[in-house]
């Protein structure tokens, strides 16, 4: 009689423990997200979370979180872990969606890290696709941080720069291809 009360209330605890997980989990919209986990968010739809601010009439500024146009690559119902955002640099109070951080060498040399461009690949298609409306290949940018730091960046700011697409004969100078780029970590 008492191993099946116990096995009742341990079946009990599992489905509630399973219930909890599913909301926790399962459907993220965007909108539903506080400002504290919204930045680097996948909605179900895939969709971006975007954190935003909006200035109330009487000047208070409420910070709510939105759904971005920008679909991530195989990724959905996400939220980027401390360790993810810590390891890449990136910031949860992060207003939008912006390239303008691949501009700051500080920032591009967590991004470009091993432990982050090899274990976070969320944030890493969010840049890479950021990068290439740039017209910057990531990993080839990433290869050249270092001596050529500081060109890079020169590249990236000057509104003429396109860089080739990959697999183009112009991607690769002298027919020689780079193999030590780094590549996107798997999903």
């Amino acid at each position: 009689m008492a191993s099946q009360a116990i096995s009742k209330t341990l079946i009990l605890l599992v489905l509630a423990i399973a219930l909890f997980a599913q909301a926790t989990v399962g459907n993220i919209e965007c909108e539903n997200l506080n400002k504290d986990s919204c930045a680097y968010a996948v909605s179900s739809s895939g969709k971006r979370c975007v954190l935003e601010k909006h200035v109330r009439r009487s000047g208070e500024e409420v910070y709510a979180c939105g759904t971005s146009e920008i679909e991530a690559d195989k990724v959905k119902d996400m939220i980027e872990t401390e360790e993810c955002i810590s390891a890449c640099g990136v910031d949860r109070n992060a207003l939008g969606i912006s390239s303008d951080s691949l501009l700051e060498s500080r920032f591009v040399r967590k991004l470009c890290s091993n432990e982050c461009y090899r274990g976070c690949p969320n944030i890493v298609d969010l840049y890479f696709n950021l990068a290439a409306g740039e017209g910057i290949y990531l990993p080839k940018f990433c290869q050249a941080q270092g001596a050529n730091a500081r060109r890079g960046m020169a590249e990236i700011k000057s509104s003429g720069y396109v860089a080739p697409a990959p697999g183009s004969p112009e991607y690769y100078p002298n027919n020689v291809e780079f193999s030590s780029a780094p590549s996107l970590a798997p999903y």
